[in-house]
């Protein structure tokens, strides 16, 4: 059997993916807006040896598989992947055709990482950070435009601007947290400084933000005194965990729970409150699964091998739970899936747009990467695969004072941006 009627058998014609191979065989229009080309023998070893997301991204990270036309939209065609309509006679032809290959074990493209030591202990954290945010701040300045944010943006209106939209996300996180002049803000994760920047900016307040990655806190810094905020605001590569300052009166978590882990979810909110003053708010900004009964963590995942590697996702109801019975009392949560889908709609743009100044920075198998994750992302949060939730509990005072307003109202921006 040639390999394109061989995977014209698992991807049926109603797909509209079209195929051709290396031994010269095709399958379905090639002219198709979406056609999957095995380049080498190598690419079939890669699939067949690992016949999951795993070998398909082996297969393409390689430059072993190509996938011609836009990865999102072939994704879309070919997730979810239904094999009931295979007959045993089927499975026995392409057991045939596949087991050669399968035997054969390549050695998997260098961006393909495996941590070692206790998972999420400090120097692994600090590792696992490293291998993701440390590629080069340039190749993420062309991904991510110039805010440099690398969370789910908040859209005002479905038309606005990628970068309108990021400052309305750190807006609302400032609303949300109430912040006021003279106020102290923590912000744990906190990138290349953006929530820090906005905030120190707009309301006033002095921060602290924080990260594992020595590439980040060498531009956040350099972003701060650029703005002349040098004495209000400061970016440190550090881990959240040697933080010493206490009574903040303000923390931001935004996109670093995922990083964590789901035991040491209970350590890590307990930590946050105790850094805060009463009345003190804390803003949960992560990723999730849709169900709490979901895998938190896959291991052979292309995402944690390739992206984010010791990365876990819980439900949201299990993180409100935890950060509950750490001591905060849950004011408000929000669902921001279909935002998250749009920034990544704009950020896979921003990637194409870029794409050759992209590869000579940081290499055509990196670049191939973030191509697939960031259209694989954007499919999970419209298919309701992965979800974006934010959460905002308080530290309450004595007699179960909140500080809040009876009827928070987090529309209302700062008179800077008004």
């Amino acid at each position: 059997m040639k390999l394109a009627d061989a995977f014209s058998l698992i991807v049926t014609p109603d797909r509209n993916v079209s195929f051709r191979a290396y031994d010269g065989s095709t399958s379905g229009p090639q002219d198709n807006d979406v056609i999957l080309e095995i380049r080498t023998p190598r690419a079939v070893e890669y699939l067949a040896s690992a016949p999951s997301q795993l070998g398909l991204a082996r297969a393409y990270v390689s430059g072993d598989l190509e996938i011609i036309g836009d990865a999102y939209t072939a994704l879309s065609r070919l997730y979810p992947m239904d094999l009931s309509h295979l007959t045993w006679s089927d499975k026995f032809a392409l057991g045939r055709t596949f087991a050669p290959f399968a035997i054969k074990r390549p050695t998997p493209p260098p961006q393909e990482r495996t941590l070692r030591g206790r998972r999420h202990s400090k120097n692994r954290d600090a590792e696992a950070i490293h291998h993701h945010y440390d590629v080069s701040n340039r190749f993420y300045r062309w991904v991510l435009g110039p805010s440099m944010a690398y969370t789910c943006a908040v859209f005002p209106y479905a038309g606005a601007s990628l970068e309108v939209a990021q400052e309305e996300k750190f807006d609302l996180v400032c609303r949300k947290l109430g912040l006021q002049p003279g106020m102290r803000l923590l912000d744990v994760g906190c990138g290349w400084g953006g929530m820090v920047l906005h905030a120190v900016k707009n309301y006033g307040v002095t921060a602290i933000g924080v990260t594992l990655s020595a590439q980040q806190a060498q531009w956040g810094q350099q972003a701060i005194e650029e703005a002349g905020l040098g004495d209000r605001a400061q970016v440190r590569f550090s881990d959240y965990r040697d933080v010493p300052e206490t009574q903040f009166d303000a923390i931001s978590s935004i996109g670093l729970t995922e990083h964590i882990g789901r035991a040491n979810y209970p350590s890590y909110f307990s930590f946050l409150f105790g850094k805060l003053k009463y009345e003190g708010r804390m803003l949960n900004h992560t990723i999730t699964r849709p169900s709490n009964a979901d895998r938190t963590h896959y291991r052979k995942s292309f995402i944690n091998r390739y992206v984010f590697p010791d990365g876990e996702l819980s439900g949201p109801g299990h993180i409100m739970s935890v950060m509950n019975d750490a001591g905060f009392e849950i004011r408000h949560e929000e669902n921001l899936r279909e935002h998250y889908a749009l920034t990544l709609t704009h950020w896979c743009q921003n990637l194409e747009d870029h794409w050759d100044e992209a590869v000579a920075e940081a290499g055509l198998g990196t670049a191939r990467v973030w191509r697939l994750y960031m259209a694989a992302s954007r499919l999970g949060f419209d298919l309701d695969t992965i979800q974006l939730h934010q959460t905002l509990g308080v530290k309450l005072g004595p007699g179960g004072m909140s500080g809040m307003p009876l009827r928070p109202d987090f529309s209302t921006r700062s008179p800077a941006l008004a």
